[in-house]
């Protein structure tokens, strides 16, 4: 039975990723992500209302928070599921793949990312500009073209660990009940998490547990990384020498470790200081500026991206398929 459990996940897990390939994100069709952000926008007042305004009181809402968000997501998840193979296994799986499909974001990430490119090649900067802003937290509108582009390389190369190796780590380990509890915990965190005054302690729990679930897969994606610099003809020596020297240069423990590798494959700096609601923020920066940063480091970070993501989908999927169909 738990043979076949795992058996029906990693099959589900390895077709989820061949849809998120070709299909990408479609933003017309309905999205467990976009759920739960709207589950989160809805509990957030009466929450803050329920509990007292101080700081205890805005950690318990929070907490609050975080349970009813994961509780909910995972159990409705597993409420659908339930009810579909109450009518037939097959239909089961089929949602078990659609899930896989919907919690990977490889093809959204590369879509978004080269719809900054494609302005910069054509020399449009105002649409550069607006296409990083909607992929991107910081302030874009004095941004040139060097911050464009780090901005759209620093995001494919951060959110190849908690948009592809994260959720690929929690499918084959859990299947899609897991990898809906990781994506409820990190929409939660891209939402409230923040070191501000409003959600200092209401987003303190969320951004916990964010960083607890993320603390392996980021560590393994940093890696996976390095190996894809290798694999995809760039400085894979230099990605290794920039993610050991660089990948704890962050205030999270978890969100520098691809972008060191990154920059070191692609012998480029990248983080450094930004603007967030006008306000100048201090950030150390990661790799060295061997090369001055170019649009086509885009190009280049998508490469990179894919290559960690099939290494990931072989480690954490391809492999243990073998293993289960063909026992030694």
């Amino acid at each position: 039975m738990i043979r076949l459990f795992y058996l029906s996940n990693l099959c589900a897990l390895l077709l989820g990723f061949c849809l998120d390939l070709l299909l990408g994100d479609p933003h017309w069709a309905p999205h467990p992500v976009r759920a739960m952000g709207s589950l989160i926008s809805l509990l957030e007042p009466p929450l803050r209302r329920l509990f007292p305004k101080s700081s205890r009181g805005l950690l318990a809402a929070g907490t609050a928070l975080v349970v009813l968000v994961v509780g909910l997501s995972a159990g409705a998840a597993a409420a659908v599921l339930a009810l579909c193979r109450a009518i037939h296994p097959l239909l089961a799986f089929a949602v078990k793949v659609l899930l896989c499909y919907q919690l990977l974001a490889a093809r959204a990430l590369r879509d978004e990312s080269m719809a900054v490119y494609e302005p910069l090649k054509r020399g449009d900067l105002p649409a550069a500009r607006q296409a990083v802003s909607m992929i991107v937290g910081r302030d874009t509108a004095a941004l040139d073209e060097a911050g464009v582009t780090k901005a759209a390389v620093e995001t494919v190369a951060e959110n190849a660990s908690d948009g592809v190796v994260a959720p690929l780590f929690y499918l084959a380990l859990g299947g899609p009940l897991a990898g809906v509890a990781y994506k409820a915990v990190n929409t939660m965190d891209s939402m409230v998490g923040y070191k501000n005054e409003r959600y200092l302690h209401f987003g303190r729990p969320a951004a916990r547990l964010d960083d607890l679930v993320n603390f392996l897969p980021a560590r393994l994606a940093g890696g996976l990384m390095c190996l894809s610099a290798f694999l995809t003809g760039f400085d894979g020596p230099g990605a290794v020498r920039i993610f050991r020297r660089d990948r704890k240069k962050h205030a999270s423990p978890n969100s520098a470790h691809t972008e060191a590798a990154c920059a070191g494959a692609l012998r480029v700096e990248l983080a450094g200081p930004a603007f967030y609601f006008g306000r100048r923020v201090e950030k150390p920066t990661l790799g060295d500026p061997i090369h001055p940063v170019e649009p086509l480091d885009i190009v280049r970070a998508n490469r990179l991206m894919y290559g960690a993501a099939f290494l990931a989908l072989l480690l954490l999927c391809g492999l243990p398929l073998m293993v289960l169909l063909f026992p030694f």
